[in-house]
């Protein structure tokens, strides 16, 4: 990744850190959702990622059956642990993240 892309990537998280901060009073429960093409594992590996948490998942198929909607309700302890999990899923090739 260019030092361009690097620098908004960060720009972006620090912004949400605040808006998290401002709207949310810690812990909190946060509703995560993505959209990840349905192929390989890609929807095992958003599950993984949240799993010993006691997160709430529910997935959906497209019409078409080519990406899953995944929306993960969990219990929260800071806005860094919310960045942390978009992050950590961001490795996912093709994931969208609403």
């Amino acid at each position: 990744m260019d030092n361009e892309k690097e620098k908004e990537v960060a720009e972006f998280y620090e912004r949400l850190k605040v808006e998290l901060d401002m709207s949310n009073t810690w812990p909190a429960e946060y509703l995560f959702k993505f959209i990840v093409p349905s192929v390989d594992d890609n929807v095992i590996r958003v599950e993984e990622a949240f799993n010993c948490m006691g997160a709430i998942i529910k997935t959906t198929k497209s019409k078409t059956g080519k990406f899953t909607s995944v929306s993960i309700d969990v219990t929260v302890n800071n806005s860094q642990e919310v960045i942390d999990k978009y992050q950590e899923v961001s490795t996912i090739k093709g994931i969208v993240s609403l």
